[in-house]
């Protein structure tokens, strides 16, 4: 059959074809199955058709129905679901082409399916969806016959011809409403530009009345302001005025109540001070004060009994102050009444003691006169004996060589008591806690400093420091570097500030006078003073002179068999440390300071003591030195210093005192002592026996001494 025979040239042909290759299967008919269900084949949209899809979007809506109209006029060839039967006329390659145009034909009739689709949803987005879904659908393609293939080639012509020719009109139609897109946005950009200002005009007329009316109104504000700043400017002033003048009667009334409190203080203060002078004042009327032991007892009671009675005044007045009130006018009147007669009976009381000690003194005066004269004769027969001994003991062979039995024995007492004494406070000198050490430092700068601070200022400081130093021993407390010290306070302390005490004053001759000669007096009038009213401080003060400078004794050590020489030269007065012994020149200045210090405090004596009792270490025990240092044989450059040193400071005293006799013992030194120190002198240690014969040749020919220099006067105790 022909029909058979086509379909078995199809069949080759699209088995031969790229496409079309087809496997046969003879039992295909059997199973009911069409020979070319397995060339059946859904079209589908390429991933690339994306963007094709999106730019028809864009297209106006007008082109998009042209083309659905279009595309509506398919080929007759084409069914949805079954395929027509192949001509047996044609050729393989017609048929490929033909079925590459139906599938282009195809894509463009589902691109135009899409625009219209989008058009459709533009304009009515309520549209049902499922009928959107079924047009999608894509027709599966059918073989058709030379004939229909022809005709579907010419529609596709045609149609590409129209879609050309849309294109074109689109094109037009898209320029066309582009420009009346321009056209209708710059008319509208205009139309807002004068909108904007319309509004922009508004705005500001809107604006500048809203400023025209709070400038009116803040004018008002203001003018409100002022009247009400003004008014409350009336009112403060009348306020600050009233205020004012209320402050300045509370002020006045302070102010008199300050008065009358400082009144009153100053009346109670008054009252405080009459009662402490009227209780002093009555206290010199006691019967057992010394100073009225001359009086007669009948006179002191009277004394006494009325000094009470007035106490008993001024105490009935402050009675009445002690509940907290101030004492009144007529109070103070009745004290200072009270003050004036105890004033009054103290200088009558005063006047009787005065006859009456006048009297004593002059009684006194007459005995200390038959007794000087009695010791006068005394002292000048033992000079002649001791000018005598000593001028038989020059003109004997030779002289001694340490100092006599009496002396050696007084110098080894005074060092054992020093000995004892520092013995004594051995415990506070070394003490275990830091409350002893404080207490030891506060002791010893109560002690050291006051003597430090010794010179020849004024009469009045040398007072103060004498004062300081005699409460600290007495017991008494002092102020000492801001803390109050007492000697009570330990009781070891009274020896470890009297040792202390004489150590200072002997440094003090050792440094301070041996560089300034004039300061010997001011320290030495201290220290005289201190020895007449502490006795046992003067021994201590001449146990340490005598262990450092062992010629004020006179005494001349002897080296002892096992003593090294250093230990020897220690003991001879010489300063020895790690570097060695101190040079010759150091030496000899710091003997000279500690001889002119000695030679200064047995001359001088404290001007404000009692000067009832004698000196304790006077002129006779200068004159005792300086006839034993003339018996004893002399050592080079030590002697000469110290005869000098010793003369020019106590010289004019000794002269006065001993007249004739210390001529004598001058010219014994002048002829018959100073050949024997020149000879024991060597050619190089010559300048202090030129000074000493310098000075004996000029006393003897003027038979007079100089007073020494920075000697004390009488106008210095009123400075």
């Amino acid at each position: 059959m022909p029909a058979e025979s086509r379909r078995w040239e199809t069949l080759e042909a699209l088995k031969n074809s790229p496409k079309g290759n087809i496997t046969f299967d003879p039992y295909w008919s059997e199973r009911g199955e069409d020979i070319l269900a397995g060339c059946k084949e859904a079209l589908s949209l390429s991933s690339h058709s994306g963007v094709i899809l999106q730019r028809l979007g864009s297209l106006p809506s007008q082109r998009s129905c042209f083309l659905g109209s279009r595309s509506g006029d398919y080929s007759p060839g084409f069914s949805e679901e079954n395929p027509a039967s192949i001509s047996s006329k044609g050729s393989v390659l017609d048929i490929t082409a033909k079925h590459a145009t139906l599938f282009v034909t195809e894509e463009e009739q589902i691109n135009v399916f899409h625009a219209c689709s989008h058009e459709a949803k533009d304009e009515d987005p309520e549209a049902d969806v499922s009928e959107v879904s079924s047009l999608v659908s894509l027709p599966t393609i059918s073989l058709l016959s030379p004939k229909a293939m022809e005709m579907a080639g010419r529609i596709i012509k045609f149609e590409e011809e129209q879609r050309e020719k849309a294109k074109s009109a689109l094109k037009q139609r898209q320029e066309m409403q582009e420009k009346l897109m321009a056209a209708v946005a710059i008319s509208e950009s205009e139309q807002l530009k004068r909108f904007e200002e319309f509004m922009e005009l508004k705005q500001r007329q809107e604006y500048q009345s809203m400023r025209d009316m709070m400038d009116r109104e803040t004018k008002e504000s203001i003018g409100r302001q002022e009247k009400l700043k003004e008014e409350q400017r009336h009112r403060m002033k009348i306020l600050n005025l009233r205020l004012r003048e209320a402050e300045q009667q509370r002020m006045r009334e302070a102010e008199l109540e300050r008065q009358r409190q400082a009144e009153g203080r100053e009346r109670l203060r008054n009252l405080n001070t009459i009662q402490e002078e009227i209780l002093q004042l009555n206290q010199l009327l006691e019967p057992s004060t010394q100073t009225k032991t001359s009086l007669p007892p009948a006179s002191l009671s009277s004394y006494s009994t009325r000094g009470n009675q007035l106490c008993s005044q001024v105490s009935e007045v402050v009675r009445k102050t002690a509940e907290g009130e101030f004492p009144s006018v007529e109070d103070m009147t009745v004290a200072e009444r009270a003050l004036h007669e105890m004033r009054a009976l103290i200088r009558l009381m005063q006047e009787e003691v005065a006859k009456a000690q006048e009297k004593k003194k002059k009684e006194q005066e007459d005995e200390e006169q038959r007794r000087k004269q009695v010791e006068l004769q005394v002292q000048q027969e033992a000079q002649k004996k001791a000018a005598q001994s000593a001028k038989e003991k020059a003109q004997r062979k030779g002289l001694q060589n340490s100092a006599e039995d009496g002396t050696l024995k007084w110098y080894k007492e005074l060092q054992a008591s020093a000995a004892q004494c520092a013995q004594s406070f051995e415990q506070l000198n070394s003490p275990k806690d830091n409350q002893t050490k404080k207490m030891k430092l506060e002791l010893q700068k109560a002690a050291t400093i006051p003597i430090s601070q010794i010179s020849s200022n004024s009469g009045s400081q040398l007072r103060e420091i004498f004062d300081k130093i005699d409460k600290l021993l007495s017991g008494r407390a002092v102020v000492s570097g801001g803390k109050s010290v007492s000697t009570s306070q330990h009781p070891q302390s009274l020896d470890f500030v009297s040792y202390k005490l004489a150590e200072k004053f002997v440094k003090q001759g050792e440094e301070e006078v041996a560089s300034h000669h004039e300061a010997a007096f001011p320290i030495a009038v201290v220290a005289s003073g201190v020895w007449e009213q502490h006795p046992r401080v003067g021994d201590l003060i001449l146990a340490h002179l005598h262990k450092k400078c062992p010629y004020a004794v006179p005494h001349y050590p002897p080296m002892k068999d096992g003593t090294s020489v250093e230990e020897y030269q220690r003991i001879l007065g010489y300063r020895v440390d790690d570097a060695g012994v101190e040079g010759q020149d150091s030496f000899l200045k710091r003997m000279s300071g500690m001889i002119r210090l000695y030679a200064a405090v047995i001359q001088l004596r404290w001007p404000y003591g009692s000067k009832q009792g004698s000196v304790p270490h006077g002129l006779n025990h200068g004159w005792r030195w300086l006839a034993q240092m003339l018996n004893m044989e002399p050592l080079a450059d030590i002697t000469a210093t110290l005869l000098f040193d010793f003369l020019e400071v106590c010289g004019n005293a000794l002269m006065k005192q001993y007249q004739s006799q210390f001529w004598k013992l001058i010219l014994l030194l002048k002829e018959e002592y100073f050949p024997r120190i020149e000879a024991v002198t060597s050619s190089g240690q010559m300048g202090s026996v030129i000074r000493l014969k310098q000075f004996l040749e000029t006393s003897l020919q003027s038979r007079q001494i100089s007073p020494p220099k920075g000697q004390l006067s009488s106008m210095f105790w009123r400075s």
